[in-house]
């Protein structure tokens, strides 16, 4: 009977191993369905994604330390650098791409809107993953969201001429909830119960993995008209605006001199934004400019799904590089 629940054991974690080391092609595959049949989809409502996002970030809270965030603020120089490197970088990215590309006034909106959000939760997911300095992610995340109130109404009228308003309170409910406290639940659980939270560290990649592909899964249904009338260019300013932000944000951490961890984490933060908060501005007050919804919309599709190659990207990279440690 042993014998055959440790064989069941190493079954599971296999299959677990398999999940989260070809995340990228089960969100392809997630995405591809999503698209062609958008309807058995469209019934689950938007809103289960946040509830997805909070469990994802329970578990993550599992694998933390509080002795994690204390190295975050006792040394807000990293998080000063990423932040600085979100409202810089994507921005000016997003207004060059539309201007390079001559989309009209209102893809150019959408795309600029995109820019100057802060970084989404579906970031600290994919750093995660990618084996990078989680709290330091977390701590980019909280950090931009407070700041974009200020910084996303001020970026987008300077880069696009408009003038927003940003839901403050909402923002930071959203961040809370989502973000901060699921990962406190998860901390104090991991506190609590430390064989259990040993036991389930071994199945949580694999979790997220489902879950991101899910997430996309939803979006895409939800936005499949939209993605459809977008257009290729559209799409192709989409993919190259979070591919350079990506690069960019690892190349910063590498002239920077920081850590590995600390690089895939700004790379990150700086190319995944909050698109999910793009879209909805647009829609709440630029209702003259529908088509503004779209790149917004777009992103948050494909940034999931190139996450989750960067993810695999980055830890494979560990692979190699631990490999290459032990050997010598």
């Amino acid at each position: 009977m042993k014998y055959v629940l440790v064989q069941k054991y190493r079954s599971m974690k296999k299959l677990c191993h398999y999940i989260s080391e070809y995340m990228g092609v089960l969100v392809l595959a997630a995405a591809v369905l999503a698209l062609v049949f958008p309807s058995v989809l469209q019934q689950i409502p938007t809103t289960v994604i946040n509830y997805l996002l909070g469990v994802v970030m329970f578990g993550m809270g599992l694998t933390l330390n509080l002795q994690d965030f204390k190295i975050v603020f006792s040394r807000p120089k990293d998080v000063i650098i990423g932040c600085l490197a979100q409202f810089t970088i994507m921005p000016l990215l997003a207004w060059g791409l539309s201007r390079a590309f001559q989309l009209d006034e209102a893809l150019a909106l959408g795309v600029v809107l995109v820019g100057c959000c802060p970084g989404g939760t579906a970031s600290n997911v994919i750093t995660y993953l990618a084996k990078g300095d989680l709290a330091l992610s977390v701590g980019m995340t909280g950090v931009s969201t407070l700041l974009a109130p200020l910084m996303t109404p001020l970026l987008t009228w300077a880069l696009a001429g408009k003038s927003i308003n940003v839901d403050v309170a909402g923002m930071l409910l959203s961040i809370l909830w989502v973000v901060i406290l699921p990962i406190v639940v998860g901390l104090m659980v991991k506190g609590l119960w430390p064989k259990f939270t040993e036991k389930a560290t071994d199945y949580l990649p694999a979790f997220s993995s489902v879950a991101i592909a899910l997430i996309v899964a939803i979006i895409i249904a939800a936005n499949a008209s939209k993605l459809l009338a977008g257009g290729l260019i559209i799409v192709i300013v989409v993919i190259l605006h979070n591919l350079c932000g990506l690069g960019l944000g690892y190349l910063i951490g590498r002239l920077l001199g920081l850590t590995e961890p600390k690089k895939r984490a700004i790379s990150i933060e700086v190319g995944m934004q909050n698109s999910g908060l793009a879209s909805s501005l647009a829609t709440l007050h630029f209702a003259a400019y529908p088509m503004a919804t779209i790149p917004g919309a777009i992103f948050s599709v494909w940034h999931n799904i190139s996450g989750a190659m960067v993810a695999r990207l980055y830890t494979w990279n560990h692979h190699t590089e631990r490999n290459e440690t032990l050997q010598q």
